[in-house]
């Protein structure tokens, strides 16, 4: 077991789990720019005083995990003692997040040079800068809403509640809403190879619903909306990409990256003439 102070630069969309109820991918940086995967977290069931959000410091009790070969990849022993201990703002045109996110961990700008290291289990988590972002695309899912038997069975372990635990919570929690898109960023890389890799950030899917919400149910004006900001207004910004493979195809995807959070770094801008 080992205490680690780490900044959140990943927080995954909700999906359902059988064991935990529901899981959130969590990832983030120490603070010499090493990288940390946490899993499971089950999210929204800890106390809203533990619910951290990117760019907070959390510290917090892991141990290797034992079912994941992933070099980054650690098991937090007890939410329960999980503490937020400080966010990283953006002053002075995100100066500080900066320095620890583009300095000290490294960007990387080859997608093959990254998947050879995922298939050599070197790493499984990085900052990727595309040379061009060439579109931000949205597909449909075929299935709008989760697996009816997968969703029955947690409803039946939510009905069952803990001997060693408050459960006031199952009487009031609900299972998040699958996203009925997918949303994903088409890129060029340094190498001129073109990929298409899946954005899984939970900061969308929340985008998303807030977006469909206050449309009034218009799904093709939510979706406009979604497209503004990822597409049109990160288009200014100097876009960088934290990616993430999974475990089921890290070693064996022709690109096993994902997008698991979106670095909208604004430009820096000369303001003195060197004479």
């Amino acid at each position: 077991m080992q205490r680690e102070r780490i900044l959140i630069t990943v927080k995954t969309y909700p999906v359902l789990s059988k064991k935990y109820i529901e899981t959130v991918c969590t990832a983030g940086v120490r603070e010499d720019g090493s990288w940390i995967r946490l899993y499971p977290i089950p999210f929204r069931l800890l106390a809203e005083e533990k619910r951290y959000s990117k760019y907070d410091w959390i510290e917090c009790d892991v141990e290797r995990h034992s079912n994941d070969p992933r070099p980054e990849s650690y098991r937090p022993i007890n939410c329960e003692q999980l503490r937020k201990v400080g966010h990283l703002g953006t002053k002075d045109n995100w100066h500080a997040r900066r320095h620890l996110l583009l300095q000290k961990v490294k960007v990387y700008t080859s997608l093959s040079e990254l998947t050879r290291a995922a298939k050599a289990n070197e790493m499984s988590l990085a900052v990727f800068k595309p040379t061009h972002v060439l579109n931000f695309r949205v597909e449909a899912h075929e299935e709008r809403d989760w697996d009816a038997a997968k969703l029955a069975a947690i409803n039946d372990k939510l009905a069952q509640p803990d001997l060693f635990e408050n459960n006031e919570w199952r009487e009031t929690f609900t299972s998040v809403n699958k996203l009925p898109y997918a949303f994903s960023y088409r890129v060029k890389d340094s190498e001129g190879h073109v990929s298409t890799m899946r954005v899984l950030d939970w900061e969308l899917g929340a985008l998303y619903w807030n977006c469909l919400n206050n449309s009034g149910g218009d799904e093709k004006a939510a979706l406009a909306k979604v497209r503004q900001k990822y597409q049109d207004a990160f288009a200014g910004t100097d876009l960088h990409f934290f990616l993430g493979t999974t475990l089921r195809f890290h070693a064996v995807a022709p690109n096993p990256w994902t997008i698991v959070g979106v670095f909208p770094v604004p430009h820096e801008h000369q303001t003195e003439l060197n004479l």
